[in-house]
């Protein structure tokens, strides 16, 4: 009679990876059509968190600098945002992951 014995094969052990979820930065452009006023309401309404104080700072970047990063975040609430400030009509760079 013969036995069979148990086999000896390797054990691979799965490789723990950690994935980031991504983000992305929500840019908003300037431009000539769009009052202070409009910018700085449409980011208070649109952005969570946004203050009066911190719209007003941000759309005078924006005049200033031609550009400013109005949020940042995971990429499906990016899109979002992205999408409610360009329905607004607010000229919007397109999404930047980081």
């Amino acid at each position: 009679m013969t036995y069979a014995s148990p086999s000896t094969g390797t054990v691979l052990e799965r490789a723990k990876e950690t994935v980031k979820y991504p983000e992305a930065r929500v840019i908003v452009l300037d431009d000539s059509v769009n009052t202070f006023e409009h910018v700085v309401n449409c980011l208070k309404k649109i952005i969570p968190g946004m203050t009066e104080e911190k719209a007003w700072h941000l759309t005078q970047q924006i005049d200033k600098d031609g550009s400013a990063v109005v949020w940042s975040g995971p990429l499906e609430q990016a899109e979002l945002y992205h999408q409610q400030l360009s329905g607004e009509g607010l000229t919007m760079a397109p999404l930047e992951r980081c």
